[in-house]
């Protein structure tokens, strides 16, 4: 992910705004040994009506064996 020079992983969702759309995505912070140790981050990618990038936040970090609480 060019935004934060690290590997991405996966888009984990999509949601249009009012200005534009709000994207989910997934990247790998720290590559580990084993893969299932690595640590991955989420991040919300805001961007306008034309595809510019408005703004963007980190929402979580956590290993990538972690489960989800809440059954998400």
């Amino acid at each position: 992910m060019a935004l934060t020079g690290r590997d991405f992983e996966s888009v984990i969702s999509i949601e249009r705004t009012e200005d534009g759309w709000c994207v989910g995505v997934e990247v790998v912070e720290t590559h580990r040994i084993p893969d299932s140790a690595d640590i991955l981050a989420s991040f919300e990618v805001n961007v306008d009506r034309r595809g510019e990038l408005t703004g963007y936040r980190r929402t979580r970090r956590y290993s990538r064996g972690q489960l989800q609480q809440g059954g998400r």
